[in-house]
């Protein structure tokens, strides 16, 4: 599994992102982290290409996985909705994400795994659509009213993150996703795995939330 990040495309608001685009290694903002998770996915496609052999190998490049976790220990992805909840964003930076539930994810492994035609394939995991930061917390608000005091109702302007990045690098981390092109497609899976999301952005939203709850971990 190769995450989202090694298929960005920036600054490019109306076209797909698809399977075949491929994040700049060199893009501003982009963490070692992310950075490592994309060298890794294009070295193992050129060791492929010039190896004597018959492995086969897929790739699914999941978005942010959020939902439903098994325990207390969760994701990373799960920062972003714990930051809402938990009264540490005093205001809402307007970023766009896209998302995808944990069952999503395993459904679509599975398939890749078991369809002879993902042989050689990259695909993109993700929920229809997207769904802003306040739009999450909007429909948190809305949903799961024991939380409505603790989330903020004001949005931090862009202009603040994109003046930010010109000196603080988390900042320009901020500013990558504000760049960053939303509009991305899951029909690759859709079509040559059969593959239809069980969840979407507002399921998989609540899921996570009820997680925290669960296992009471907004302290």
């Amino acid at each position: 599994m190769a995450p989202l990040v090694s298929v960005i495309k920036i600054n490019d608001k109306q076209s797909l992102t698809t399977e075949a685009d491929w994040t700049n290694p060199n893009q501003k903002g982009l963490s070692a982290y992310e950075k490592s998770k994309l060298l890794a996915e294009k070295a193992a496609w050129q060791y492929l290409k010039t190896a004597n052999s018959r492995l086969e190998f897929t790739t699914v490049n999941p978005v942010a996985i959020l939902g439903s976790a098994l325990n207390e220990h969760v994701s990373d992805s799960f920062g972003l909705i714990k930051n809402l909840i938990d009264g540490s964003l005093k205001r809402i930076p307007n970023i766009p994400l896209n998302v995808v539930d944990v069952r999503d994810v395993v459904d679509l492994h599975i398939r890749a795994m078991i369809t002879p035609q993902a042989k050689g394939q990259r695909f993109i995991a993700s929920e229809d659509g997207q769904i802003s930061l306040p739009e999450i917390g909007a429909l948190i608000r809305q949903k799961r009213p024991q939380l409505a005091n603790q989330i903020s109702t004001k949005v931090l302007p862009d202009w603040i993150i994109r003046t930010g990045a010109l000196v603080n690098k988390q900042a320009q981390e901020g500013k990558l996703l504000l760049d960053i092109n939303r509009n991305v497609s899951n029909q690759k899976a859709k079509q040559v795995l059969g593959w239809q999301p069980l969840s979407n952005n507002e399921t998989a939203i609540l899921a996570t939330v009820d997680t925290f709850l669960k296992y009471d971990l907004l302290h």
